[in-house]
């Protein structure tokens, strides 16, 4: 049985995008947006397992520790539970961008640690849904299908200027997962 594994950024896609430059750095100021939750559990039900991958600087900036930002997690991770879904790991690269690591998208190293005990895994299968180029180009780069959801930094006329196109649009993860699930992926 083929697995079914889908990846998604966090600001923009779960909680609501902090704006350029900002961050969030406390629980009051996550925001789930509408239906994010229910898509999650939609998603968990039809068997796939899902994975955060997100650039969180704010780490490296001082703006939260790395315990603050887990507890900040743990709580997503407990919403989304009672909701009826599961994350099934949630990985962040707290570097900033000058620092040139190997984890910070679109480069792959968080996604390689998603997958690192994944045996066959076909990434032409496994979906990343993300709200800015640097999603979609980090989506490119590993191989799997990109969907852009337009619930966050990106708008559809941005799309044109891009050198890494999206393989589909939405317009959030609600749509992106009904999508998903018609579609028999």
């Amino acid at each position: 049985m083929k697995r079914k594994i889908l990846f998604l950024d966090r600001d923009g896609v779960i909680n609501r995008f902090p704006g350029i430059g900002g961050y969030v750095v406390r629980w009051e100021d996550f925001k789930f947006l509408p239906n994010a939750v229910e898509s999650i559990a939609l998603l968990t039900k039809a068997g796939y397992e899902i994975y955060v991958i997100s650039n969180q600087g704010c780490v490296a900036r001082g703006l939260i520790s790395s315990e603050a930002l887990a507890g900040l997690t743990a709580r997503m991770q407990e919403a989304v539970r009672t909701g009826g879904g599961k994350i099934s790991g949630v990985f962040y690269c707290e570097h900033q961008t000058d620092a040139d690591c190997e984890c910070k998208k679109p480069k792959l190293g968080l996604f390689r640690q998603a997958l690192r005990t994944k045996k066959e895994v076909d990434l032409k299968s496994i979906f990343f849904i993300g709200d800015s180029v640097m999603d979609v180009e980090a989506g490119k780069n590993l191989g799997c299908r990109t969907v852009l959801v337009l619930s966050g930094r990106a708008a559809l006329e941005d799309v044109e200027h891009w050198a890494f196109r999206p393989d589909f649009i939405k317009q959030d993860l609600w749509e992106a997962a009904h999508w998903i699930l018609q579609e028999k992926f």
